[in-house]
């Protein structure tokens, strides 16, 4: 173990009773064109196998972590994930989720062309069209691709640790973020490349709520 190692890119992972995608999730980051990372995995709580799961990659994987707490969801699971990291950047992966092989390298290398920027989100896609409700009129359907998702924001850690992470509320602590990181710092949405790939699990809360 190298205690001093510091990663470029901290790639947190939350997760609650997702024990059937968790070995796609966590596959998709060690086949990463990119090698700099580590991923920090925080369990909300699960009673399933997620840890089963899980044990064999963090006795392997001297950068990947795991970290378990009652159930506090999702906005709260990221903050605590951030609090752990030690990447300069800092990124998300939800438990449903995956990546392309190249997604962190690519974002990375938006980041080195726009040394102003502090965070960016998007370039992501999915097998199904998938419409939610909008976070000011739950009554509105919109397009997924319209919305602002937190696996997909990639940023300096300093921007996540002046906005003191995502706020704990019930829906939309993403765009929530976006909005107020707009206030102070530089922000990119991007289309592509589309090197997140975008599942709804049947508990979503995009699905449920």
């Amino acid at each position: 173990m190298r205690f001093n190692w510091k990663p470029e890119i901290s790639v947190i992972l939350p997760t609650f009773n997702r024990a059937r995608h968790l070995e796609n999730a966590v596959e998709s980051v060690l086949s990463q064109t990119f090698g700099n990372w580590e991923l920090i995995i925080v369990d909300d709580g699960s009673s399933d196998e997620t840890f089963d799961i899980l044990d064999p990659y963090i006795r392997r994987f001297h950068n990947i972590r795991y970290m378990k707490h009652n159930n506090r969801k999702v906005a709260l699971s990221r903050n605590a994930g951030i609090q752990a990291s030690f990447g300069r950047y800092i990124t998300f992966l939800d438990s449903d989720d995956h990546y392309l092989a190249a997604h962190l390298e690519s974002r990375l290398a938006i980041m080195h062309e726009f040394p102003d920027l502090s965070l960016l989100c998007g370039g992501f896609l999915s097998d199904e069209k998938i419409m939610v409700k909008d976070r000011d009129n739950p009554e509105k359907l919109i397009d997924i691709n319209e919305c602002i998702l937190a696996g997909t924001f990639f940023g300096k850690r300093e921007l996540f640790h002046a906005l003191e992470g995502f706020r704990d509320i019930d829906y939309g602590e993403d765009p929530d973020l976006w909005d107020r990181a707009s206030e102070r710092f530089s922000l990119k949405k991007i289309e592509n490349p589309k090197t997140y790939v975008y599942r709804r699990a049947e508990d979503s809360i995009t699905l449920n709520y």
